[in-house]
């Protein structure tokens, strides 16, 4: 299998500033992977709530995770001042693939990728919903067609 090569800030329409906080650090002096997912996970939900396209705690539809993976390429540590790149890869009837990289202040390589997928479910019924409009014109914004 060949590894993949790290993707660049270009590749990347939208970019969500996140701090590194002490916690973050692993015994081994840097972020722990499983950190990077919430990274993902904040980066998305502030570009959505930036945007007015999902109301998280009144809203008819949410998101939930059906898929994830995440490729580290180097380290980052606290107290680094991180950027999360979002795109969009594929955008559904009811679902999105969300490809993301972490890149770390200065560099213009990614030093972990990876992607998660969302299935938008009703609220109540958490059955899969259509996308509402504003989500997704939101969404559509950051489709690379990658």
């Amino acid at each position: 299998m060949t590894r993949p090569t790290p993707h660049t800030r270009a590749d990347y329409p939208y970019h969500h500033s996140t701090p590194t906080r002490w916690a973050d650090n692993d015994v081994y002096g840097h972020v722990n992977n499983v950190t990077y997912y919430a990274y993902f996970d904040t980066a998305v939900n502030a570009y959505l709530a930036a945007r007015s396209a999902l109301d998280i705690h009144a809203g008819t539809v949410i998101g939930l995770v059906v898929e994830t993976g995440c490729l580290y390429f180097a380290p980052a540590a606290f107290p680094e001042l991180l950027s999360v790149g979002v795109r969009v890869a594929k955008l559904g009837t009811s679902s999105v693939r969300y490809e993301l990289a972490v890149f770390r202040e200065g560099a213009d390589t990614a030093c972990a990728q990876g992607h998660f997928v969302h299935v938008y479910v009703d609220r109540e019924t958490r059955r899969p919903a259509t996308l509402p409009h504003a989500l997704r014109t939101a969404l559509e914004a950051l489709t690379t067609g990658s």
